[in-house]
């Protein structure tokens, strides 16, 4: 019987492509260039609702609920483009052109695909829809430490899928 490979999670790739139905001036095509060092928020809890029934005091009824969907969370290292310039500000002037209520409203869609060790094969891939930036966090800075420079993106999104390859 062979032996099951344990999914490691350092080998992922993120990519936020623009949703369909939103006009291309809306934002970039696509934002982040799967440069991620972390990715978390991948994550559904569905409500459990409890029902009692009168004469049945030993147990309680369970329906389903709504799901509740936490938002991803994104971390990346700030960067500069290898040409020169400045750090990628693609992340904050999304979130800035939202709350500033620049139409239409960018909302991207997105996939995280994990890899095998040799990054030849993808083992599991969650896709996310209609995702909106609900918070940005800058870098902590610190002058005694040479850590690098990590922002940090929420996206709040419609729906998280995960699918195994067969």
């Amino acid at each position: 019987m062979p032996v099951p490979e344990l999914v490691q999670s350092f080998r992922f790739q993120v990519r936020l492509d623009l949703s369909p139905g939103v006009p291309a001036k809306a934002g970039p095509s696509s934002l982040g260039d799967g440069a991620f060092a972390e990715c978390g928020g991948l994550q559904l809890e569905m409500e459990v609702k409890d029902r009692t029934e009168g004469g049945r005091n030993d147990s309680v009824l369970r329906s389903v609920g709504r799901v509740r969907l936490q938002p991803l969370v994104l971390k990346r290292g700030m960067f500069v483009p290898s040409s020169g310039g400045t750090a990628d500000s693609s992340l904050w002037m999304w979130l800035q052109n939202t709350v500033a209520g620049v139409q239409p409203v960018a909302r991207y869609d997105g996939t995280v695909q994990v890899y095998d060790t040799t990054r030849t094969r993808v083992l599991a891939t969650w896709t996310f829809s209609r995702g909106l930036p609900a918070k940005v966090v800058g870098p902590t800075l610190n002058a005694r430490t040479g850590e690098i420079a990590l922002e940090e993106l929420h996206i709040a999104h419609e729906g998280l899928f995960l699918a195994v390859p067969r």
